[in-house]
């Protein structure tokens, strides 16, 4: 297919993408339907694995021979929800203006599975000697659980990739490392009251406070703890914030209940052991204790929302070689955001990050990808084609 048409194709796709309303909360599974028949008609091995509620799904495709060593085209089918009101156009239409393709998803991260999608048909005319697979994964967006549940297929699968390129927003640059991500739901349980006597109950909220005053004291040891291997990251430490509280019934009565959503982003897996055991170190022996001398029946819980290791970077990495080869890339960069990376990394793969738009983009009112990015990710796919075609 030529350069033109095969820009054409990939447009057209996206907006069929961007169509596809998936946002983590909804299905993904017209979306998976659409894939799956694209890829069948190019005589792809489809498989699709559905999620235990049977609302989402992951799709696995392969075109090439029944081997291992193949190369992974991986890319997330979610997107984050919109608020129409900040938008100035339909978000779920795509729209042409400047170069640009607006809509929710085009660069995070439906650009990259249009531009795979399109190459398909390609990838299948030639005589491949290394299979090429695609992955669309869901809820990548609330946690990494279309990937796990991937991942997990793999591990026991015969015959297993070797490398991975994730297509998330990085402006084409190669990414061959990233911070872990680490999300977590903490509640505080204690026991109501009128506000005028407040020492006869445990105020939750009270409590939230003091355990976030200890997660800013342990991020505050955290920046003081890099090396060399963190020195790349911006910023160069793991992270602690807080993202929503939430508690209490009016400002006159004595709050029960508090709920504080965080999370961490650890440069090494050994900060996330850090962090988890300082609070709940703190929470066992100094919250708790407190809370039950008031009320016995006080609780702290704190629910893993997703725990998703980094990209570590590595001195063999052929998918960062592969990458870089394709993009005439003379250096490779991290980044402090997440993706499903990590995941393929502990199969045992090489993996890299590489593909179009920038994240910037990603989440915001009017996202869009820019088309000089999608000829630029598809001149990488068509330069792979090489790759494919020699024995792994």
């Amino acid at each position: 297919m030529g350069p033109l048409h095969l820009l054409d194709e990939t447009q057209s796709i996206l907006e069929r993408l961007i169509g596809f309303p998936t946002i983590s909360a909804d299905s993904n599974l017209d979306l998976i339907d659409f894939a799956a028949k694209r890829l069948e008609d190019c005589g792809a091995r489809v498989t699709v694995s559905r999620d235990p509620t049977g609302c989402k799904a992951n799709l696995f495709a392969t075109l090439g021979p029944e081997a291992s060593g193949g190369i992974v085209l991986s890319g997330h089918t979610d997107v984050v929800p919109v608020d129409a009101g900040e938008w100035t156009s339909d978000p779920f239409v795509m729209r042409r203006s400047d170069g640009r393709l607006y809509g929710r998803g085009t660069c995070d991260m439906k650009g990259f599975i249009a531009a795979a999608l399109a190459k398909a048909p390609d990838y299948a005319a030639l005589d491949l000697k290394r299979p090429v697979h695609f992955a669309f994964t869901y809820d990548e967006e609330v946690g990494c659980f279309g990937a796990r549940h991937l991942v997990e297929d793999l591990r026991e699968a015969a015959l297993r990739p070797s490398v991975a390129i994730i297509g998330e927003p990085t402006e084409m640059r190669v990414i061959e490392g990233h911070k872990g991500c680490y999300e977590y739901t903490t509640s505080f349980h204690g026991t109501d009251g009128h506000g005028s006597e407040p020492d006869k109950g445990v105020n939750a909220i009270h409590v939230a406070a003091r355990f976030i005053n200890r997660m800013l004291e342990v991020a505050e040891e955290l920046k003081r703890d890099t090396d060399t291997d963190s020195a790349r990251f911006t910023p160069p430490w793991t992270t602690l914030q807080t993202g929503r509280i939430e508690g209490g019934s009016a400002r006159n009565v004595i709050a029960r209940t508090c709920s504080v959503e965080w999370e961490m982003r650890p440069v090494r897996n050994a900060d996330a052991q850090k962090v988890k055991a300082a609070l709940e170190t703190y929470c066992r022996e100094v919250l708790l204790p407190d809370m039950r001398s008031v009320y016995p029946e006080a609780e702290i819980v704190t629910e893993v929302i997703g725990e998703v290791a980094g990209l570590a970077v590595t001195t063999d990495n052929e998918a960062r070689d592969i990458v870089t080869a394709l993009t005439g890339a003379n250096l490779c960069d991290v980044v402090a955001f997440g993706t499903e990376a990590g995941l393929f990394q502990s199969l045992g793969m090489s993996v890299v990050v590489c593909g179009p738009g920038s994240i910037a983009q990603a989440h915001q009112p009017d996202e869009y990808v820019a088309v000089d990015q999608l000829e630029k990710c598809l001149a990488m796919l068509t330069g792979l084609e090489r790759t494919l075609e020699q024995p792994a």
